[in-house]
């Protein structure tokens, strides 16, 4: 199975990958159908189901749908054009389409939050239709937002189609089993048989230049988030940003003798808050492997580069091959959707890869790399994802603190050992998959238990 270092961390917009950068792709996704069909249609229709409709205000998925039916794509989204846009499409009803001309879509009436059962196939689902002058369909496609930006159709989904069908890689690893069998057998690290898989499929110089793109996004976010002006987070909730103060007082604090060790811990906070506090404001975001989770990576990466002797930005692009090749195996064998399996498998799912990576440009082997990986993911098992309102700001910005700290943590406990432990990676992620299904609905990012129930939410 190769997932691409480019599916794990793609760039794009706040607030959530799965219910934002999804939809509009789904919109995207939808024009290309439409525009191979022999024959016009008159107008778009749209219908949100299971936890896209019980958060989808929240998450702004009303708005991506009709910007992704607008022709916008995440990773090339111009905010102040989208805004004009969409301004027009609610006064006029229409919506202008490359080689389709101008289609009638009033999302007031022909976007569609359903709240009835989920669709059969994945808790995230929506049903993008073609109408016809008479207003009777006349195409129609299903599409879920699977986690991380990945989208399928109900067709791909049944037939397997989240699986690779490319060309063969040098190192197909589908297990960390595999994986540290392939690294004993080449003598290669996690990252080298991650670089030699991207090669087969894209040369030496994309994956330079992508990956060197993915971290000037990511630093890009941490530096708006600590230095935007303090204000009050969009939603309703009135959370407001914390990063730029807390920022401003650990910076007064350096130099200082009598500053606690501990305070370690908030520069690590602060760097995830920042990230996750731009996404929360619509922001532009690196999913890692979710924009809900999008603050852990970045964070360890920037308290690498600040805070440990020795870092060097020139390993960056380790980091990032040893983390893609972690959540590639989580994302094969388990999930990465808060819809599927609960919060685990977001910040779960970061905080690992986040150990892996920084465990690898310490110096550490590929088993104490997977043992670093594991230790972070069993300490977020059973977590639940119960945004507050719906938004992703309640638990979520502090929870990516609290990741980030977990995974140095993890990464500094495997490299005192020397790979040997007793749950395997392998056993961790499929134990997260098993909690995640049985886990009740309620707690998997629909806003309908837990916090989301508990705390005021206006």
């Amino acid at each position: 199975m190769f997932l691409s270092v480019f599916d794990m961390f793609k760039v794009g917009i706040g607030p959530s990958s799965s219910h934002t950068m999804g939809p509009m792709v789904a919109g995207a996704r939808f024009l290309e159908h439409l525009r191979k069909l022999p024959f016009g249609v008159h107008g778009l229709r749209a219908s949100l189901h299971g936890s896209l409709a019980f958060t989808g205000v929240g998450h702004a998925t009303d708005r991506a749908v009709i910007l992704g039916l607008a022709g916008f794509l995440p990773d090339s989204y111009d905010a102040e054009r989208a805004e004009t846009e969409l301004a027009r499409i609610n006064a006029e009803g229409t919506i202008h389409v490359e080689g389709l001309g101008t289609l009638d879509f009033n999302p007031k009436d022909h976007l569609v939050f359903d709240y009835g059962p989920n669709l059969e196939g994945h808790a995230n689902g929506l049903i993008l239709r073609g109408v016809d002058t008479q207003g009777d369909v006349i195409a129609e496609v299903v599409y879920y937002s699977i986690g991380g930006g990945f989208v399928l159709t109900a067709e791909e989904l049944a037939a397997g189609q989240a699986t690779d069908n490319g060309p063969p890689v040098p190192f197909p690893f589908k297990s960390a089993a595999e994986m540290l069998d392939m690294a004993a057998a080449s003598g290669k690290s996690i990252a080298e048989m991650k670089r030699a898989n991207e090669h087969s499929r894209g040369g030496s110089a994309a994956l330079d230049r992508g990956v060197a793109r993915i971290w000037d996004v990511m630093n890009a976010c941490i530096n708006r988030g600590l230095s935007a002006p303090e204000g009050i987070l969009p939603g309703g909730l009135k959370v407001r940003r914390r990063a730029p103060s807390i920022y401003q007082s650990l910076m007064a604090e350096r130099g200082m003798n009598l500053v606690a060790p501990h305070t370690i811990n908030d520069w690590m906070s602060v760097y995830a808050m920042a990230v996750n506090e731009e996404n929360a404001a619509g922001g532009q975001v690196v999913t890692a492997p979710t924009n809900g989770a999008a603050g852990v990576v970045p964070a360890v990466i920037r308290y690498w580069l600040d805070h440990v002797p020795g870092a060097s930005e020139r390993n960056i692009p380790d980091f990032l091959l040893t983390a893609a090749a972690i959540g590639g195996l989580i994302k094969f064998n388990a999930s990465i959707s808060g819809a599927e399996c609960g919060c685990q498998a977001e910040v779960g799912s970061a905080s690992a890869m986040a150990a892996a990576g920084l465990c690898a440009v310490l110096g550490g082997t590929p088993e104490q790399v997977e043992n670093a990986a594991e230790i972070a993911l069993e300490h977020h098992l059973g977590m639940t994802c119960d945004p507050v309102k719906g938004l992703v700001q309640v638990p979520c910005i502090e929870r990516n603190g609290l990741g980030a700290i977990k995974a140095v943590s993890a990464a500094s406990l495997a490299l005192r050992g020397d790979g040997k432990h007793f749950v395997p990676l392998d056993a961790a992620i499929e134990t997260m998959r098993q909690t995640g299904m049985d886990m009740h609905s309620k707690y998997k990012e629909t806003s309908l238990g837990g916090l989301a129930v508990n705390v005021p939410n206006c």
